[in-house]
């Protein structure tokens, strides 16, 4: 019976161990976020991306090298939800705006998308002029974006495909931004 108890034992730590080791795997394996230089260009603009205004995104995909760059956070977004973009997403960051001047974000200032809090429908456009999904790495930075420029405080998941969609002059092209915000 002791016998029987040790062999458990080491079953259940080997059972341990490897799964620490394959977590820590697929955490070596996330690409970290990389910053932007005068090269970088908006994978839908074209646009130098360094020369626009408010948040930025990259996305990194398992065979590619270089991110795939975004002069504003809500194409990024669409990127994602586009069928006919790649859906092996290695990762993807955005500027923390609780962090990053709306200028001109600083290096260093990059989280994961995906535990990020994101303003929608407030006043401030993004890199190409257009509403923006604003991202903040704290709930209470968001908060506090909120209250000085309106908009609303949603997850990843629940930032409204409408609003990605919506044209800020051409409302007939998806839900309008007034729908979108609701």
């Amino acid at each position: 019976m002791r016998r029987l108890r040790v062999l458990l034992a080491a079953g259940l730590l080997a059972l341990v161990v490897n799964a620490g080791c394959d977590g820590e795997e697929e955490v070596a394996a996330r690409p970290p976020p990389v910053e932007p230089t005068r090269d970088a260009s908006g994978h839908y603009c074209g646009m130098i991306l360094v020369d626009h205004k408010g948040p930025k995104a990259q996305i990194h995909l398992p065979d590619e090298a270089e991110p795939v760059w975004f002069s504003s956070v809500r194409d990024a977004i669409a990127y994602t939800m586009l069928p006919e973009e790649p859906r092996n997403i290695a990762a993807m960051y955005v500027n923390d705006m609780g962090a990053a001047r709306w200028d001109a974000p600083e290096p260093g200032t990059w989280i994961d998308a995906d535990g990020a809090w994101y303003v929608i429908g407030s006043d401030r456009l993004g890199g190409m002029g257009v509403a923006e999904a604003v991202p903040f790495a704290a709930r209470a930075a968001a908060l506090q974006f909120t209250e000085e420029h309106g908009g609303r405080i949603v997850a990843l998941a629940d930032v409204p495909e409408g609003y990605i969609f919506a044209y800020a002059d051409e409302p007939e092209g998806g839900m309008s931004m007034q729908e979108a915000q609701q």
